[in-house]
């Protein structure tokens, strides 16, 4: 079963900026236990991380899209990267997502299967 892992936490560029190299290094080490448990119990199909929203640009609802700059959402979080895993079911893709860094806010959503 596919889920999408989503990242968010506030201020995630200027957090990120203004971390030390050993505070960073917390963060990736978190990113690979995150991703050996993934593939012990199914697969990583992609992972990456965002760029800065403020170069984003969102299209709005309706019948003519509106493009306005900046991300979807104008909150203090930002959504800061993603992964796409496939795990035998939420229970499981939850316990994962645990070991991501604790500065995030973790949503974890099955994807539709076509």
């Amino acid at each position: 079963m596919k889920f999408l892992v989503l990242m968010a936490e506030a201020d995630h560029v200027d957090r990120w900026a203004a971390s030390s190299d050993a505070e960073q290094q917390a963060v990736f080490d978190c990113f690979t236990a995150f991703s050996e448990a993934v593939r012990e119990r199914g697969s990583l199909l992609q992972g990456e991380a965002l760029a800065d929203p403020a170069g984003s640009r969102t299209l709005t609802a309706g019948d003519v899209h509106a493009v306005r700059d900046g991300p979807y959402a104008e909150t203090v979080e930002q959504v800061g990267g993603f992964y796409l895993v496939d795990l035998p079911d939420l229970e499981t893709a939850v316990d994962v997502a645990r070991l991501l860094p604790p500065a995030y806010t973790v949503e974890v959503r099955p994807v539709v299967s076509t």
